[in-house]
């Protein structure tokens, strides 16, 4: 609307500067003298003129005006969507101010904790550098630990290789003197023989009354006995020939039973790296129990002779620290009658050795070399231990006779073992034998028997 005022007033002010021309025109006309209608004329043609200048001046304008009307609400739109992206930009950048005063707070966080973590792993390198050699010292002193043991076992293993060869010597030596002996024992026979016969002929030639009347008025004379002679008949007093009386008890186990068992009332006083166990046994089962087990706190299994109830057995587990163990057969002890049985064991070559009836039943190694049998647990005969003293099955009972049950700390020869299963002699060296048992359980009997012919 102002816009248009102004308009009117300028149209205005432009007609009358128009009169004005145009009447100074008209003087200009009379004082010339022209005639009034030809100016009138050129009057009406000069306003047809302004008319149209102006309908077109107005045009003009009224187009201008609609396009400034369109460029307002443009700008007034405009003006909006700049507010609306001027909010979302503090918006967003309060939000940005935010996260970024977050971040720094964190950053502080993770540089502090960076410091403690850089802190510690210093400490753990330097541990750890420490603990390396501390642990490459010990390692050294190991090395020169096992090289001495290693030495000191290389010396023991020449002792035992020299004591070996004086064995040996020793045995022949024992059998040189044993058929020297027998070739003594064949000469005092044959003495004795031509001492009956010398005897015999002197009788024949004194006569029966001139002896009678002898033997009224002379008195008793003694005549020498031939030697040995003495000693023979005290030995057929004592025993009889071939009989074993070195075993000193027996021990009956009657049936499958998990009450059935004796217990030692030691075990082994120290630890062993080399063993010896032997012992008659007879059974009339058609299965092996387990004859010993010797457990200790960390393990079950030190030390097993273990057998079981089964349709087709064939062998019993010699078991020495679990899971090493070997296979024995044990098919000719099944017949009823009285065998010996001896099982012998070194870690210091890992083999063993397992004799029935003198010969050589089995033999091997691959056990681990330096192994020893603690001391310190618990030794049962007759059951297999799952724990010290106890989980017993009665699967795995051992039935029958035992007689003459012993324990060495070493490895006996193959002499010694002829030794004791012909009823010789006992080694030395024995750690237990069935003296040492403190308690019987169930229906197991312990019987004296100097000779296995009375056990």
């Amino acid at each position: 609307m102002g816009f248009s005022k102004k308009f009117n007033w300028i149209f205005i002010m432009w007609v009358c500067c128009n009169l004005h021309v145009t009447c100074s025109q008209h003087a200009e006309s009379v004082k010339q003298r022209k005639p009034f209608f030809e100016r009138l004329r050129r009057l009406e043609e000069q306003f047809r003129r302004f008319q149209e200048l102006s309908l077109t001046r107005l045009q003009i304008i009224s187009e201008n005006f609609n396009i400034s009307s369109n460029v307002d609400s443009r700008l007034q739109l405009l003006t909006g969507q700049y507010n609306n992206i001027t909010a979302t930009i503090h918006r967003f950048h309060t939000a940005t101010e935010n996260d970024i005063r977050s971040l720094k707070s964190w950053m502080k966080k993770l540089q502090k904790k960076t410091k403690k973590t850089d802190l510690k792993m210093s400490t753990l390198e330097k541990i750890l550098n420490e603990r390396s050699k501390q642990m490459s010292k010990d390692k050294e002193k190991q090395s020169s630990i096992m090289s001495n043991l290693t030495g000191k076992v290389e010396v023991q293993r020449n002792e035992i290789n020299s004591l070996a060869a004086g064995r040996n010597k020793l045995q022949k030596e024992m059998a040189s003197i044993q058929d020297e002996v027998k070739g003594q024992g064949i000469k005092i026979a044959k003495f004795e023989e031509q001492m009956k016969s010398a005897l015999q002929n002197d009788a024949l030639l004194a006569k029966p009354s001139s002896v009678q009347s002898a033997a009224a008025t002379e008195p008793l004379v003694h005549r020498p006995k031939p030697l040995n002679q003495a000693p023979r008949a005290k030995q057929q007093v004592s025993k009889k020939e071939g009989s074993i009386c070195n075993v000193k008890s027996m021990m009956h186990f009657p049936n499958s039973s998990t009450e059935n068992y004796a217990n030692f009332g030691k075990g082994f006083s120290s630890g062993l790296f080399e063993m010896t166990i032997c012992s008659w046994l007879s059974t009339k089962s058609n299965y092996l129990g387990t004859m010993l087990s010797y457990a200790t706190e960390d393990n079950d299994n030190k030390l097993v002779l273990y057998g079981r109830n089964t349709s087709k057995q064939t062998t019993i587990h010699f078991v020495i620290g679990d899971p090493a163990f070997r296979e024995l057969p044990v098919i000719p002890l099944l017949d009823g009658q009285w065998h010996h049985i001896c099982i012998i064991w070194s870690s210091f070559e890992g083999k063993y050795w397992y004799y029935i009836d003198r010969r050589l039943a089995a033999a091997g190694s691959k056990f681990q070399k330096g192994y020893e049998i603690p001391a310190g647990g618990t030794l049962i005969i007759g059951q297999e231990q799952d724990n010290m003293g106890g989980g017993f099955d009665d699967t795995e009972s051992f039935v029958g006779n035992l007689a003459g049950f012993t324990i060495w700390n070493r490895a006996l020869s193959p002499g010694e073992i002829s030794g004791i299963t012909t009823g010789k002699s006992l080694p030395g060296g024995r750690v237990l034998t069935f003296s040492d048992v403190s308690t019987l359980n169930g229906a197991v009997r312990h019987l004296n028997c100097t000779c296995l012919e009375h056990c």
